[in-house]
């Protein structure tokens, strides 16, 4: 029996907005849309697909779409446990070992985020409607173990993920002296990988590393430039057979490896601050995920010709290179300072449709699609020859991360 391996052979995606400004199509609607776009961007249609698959408590289940879009049978539905951002490649990876098993034949990996019609992941469940200043909380019961857990550290004021990732960034900073206007270049490299994407919803609005220092501080040393976007719109990718994808129209790419998980003892990672043991407390939490990823994949770091990282807020993205082994532990910033991320001859062009700090929040699906159209020559920022590409998910929570390549 051959071996089935797993490529990417569609992608498709709505228009992204930011939060808010998609008031007219329900967040399921955009959901239906991108699956459709993705399956049409690969030559299929909705009778090939037998399976569909996300992450981040998607509220848009399977087995709706299953029978909106009219499968003719749904035989892999599958959600990933690991927390927000930090699910979107796992989901892909799932994806593959359905195809690579036999359990399925076309999966379509798919993530809808309305922010606007609901609310802020991961505020704790502010709804969008609310007054703009409600009467402050009194006693609310948990209704979710995440919310026992950070339950123990609001009182401090841990009340968002930009203040709870603040911490092992400016930890960071205390241990290697990285700087605010490190970060700062990170976030105007990527703004300016937007710049040429029509997609982005940030790409008219040129950042200068002077905008950045100006910005407001909103969980020091997170200024405003250096937290995500808060958007609207989805996104979707194809998954199927070698076989399948060797007579599609579109140049497949082949998943060369994925890998998922968490340190022993990790829980939500540094969103709760519990259990994070001290020698990885500065880290993203994914050097041994990396570690087992680059021994899947049978290569590593140096071969990566560009790269997607989630970038939620600059310090992740930083600890997230030294995990991968882009950088030795605590070099994070000076390789940022060095270019190396650039499209404009940076030896690791990174997040070239300019990531979730400028071009859309989708919880990282969106990278997956980057990685995508970068390894087909397609993206608005191309990397000559690219061949390989390194996709992450949401580091400082439990994570997951594939390696794409191009044969």
């Amino acid at each position: 029996m051959s071996q089935r391996k797993a490529h990417i052979v569609g992608v498709g995606e709505t228009p992204y907005a930011r939060w808010g400004k998609i008031g007219d199509v329900t967040e399921h609607a955009l959901a239906c849309q991108a699956i459709l776009r993705a399956v049409e961007d690969a030559g299929l249609d909705m009778d090939d697909v037998d399976g569909l698959a996300s992450f981040a408590e998607d509220r848009n289940e399977a087995t709706f779409l299953a029978a909106e879009l009219g499968l003719p049978a749904l035989r892999f539905a599958n959600m990933v446990w690991l927390p927000g951002g930090g699910g979107g490649c796992a989901a892909v990876g799932n994806a593959a070992m359905a195809v690579e098993t036999g359990q399925a034949e076309v999966v379509v990996v798919y993530r809808s985020l309305c922010q606007g019609q609901f609310f802020r992941f991961g505020s704790g469940g502010v709804d969008a409607s609310a007054a703009p200043d409600p009467a402050p909380p009194t006693v609310q019961a948990a209704n979710s173990l995440m919310l026992a857990s950070v339950g123990f550290v609001m009182p401090y004021g841990l009340l968002m993920a930009a203040a709870a990732y603040a911490l092992p960034t400016r930890r960071h900073m205390h241990l290697y002296g990285t700087t605010s206007e490190q970060l700062g270049m990170l976030a105007v490299t990527f703004r300016e990988h937007a710049s040429r994407n029509p997609r982005a919803v940030m790409g008219g609005r040129p950042l200068t590393l002077a905008d950045h220092q100006a910005s407001p501080m909103i969980a020091d040393p997170h200024r405003l430039f250096d937290c995500c976007l808060e958007s609207d719109g989805a996104c979707a990718v194809v998954v199927t057979t070698e076989e399948r994808a060797r007579d599609l129209a579109k140049r497949p790419v082949e998943i060369l490896a994925s890998e998922q998980g968490a340190p022993q003892g990790y829980g939500f990672g540094p969103f709760s601050n519990a259990n994070v043991a001290d020698e990885i407390y500065a880290t993203g939490g994914t050097e041994e995920l990396a570690n087992r990823l680059w021994g899947k994949a049978g290569v590593g770091p140096s071969d990566m010709d560009v790269a997607q990282i989630y970038d939620h807020f600059t310090g992740c993205v930083l600890m997230q290179l030294e995990d991968y082994g882009f950088c030795k532990r605590g070099e994070g910033g000076p390789f940022i300072e060095s270019g190396a991320l650039s499209w404009h001859g940076g030896s690791l062009p990174t997040n070239t449709h300019g990531g979730s700090l400028s071009e859309a929040y989708i919880h990282g699906l969106n990278h997956v699609v980057e990685g995508v159209r970068a390894l087909r020559g397609e993206s608005t920022s191309p990397v000559e020859g690219a061949e390989t590409c390194l996709v992450t998910s949401g580091a400082c929570v439990p994570s997951s991360a594939i390696v794409l390549g191009r044969r």
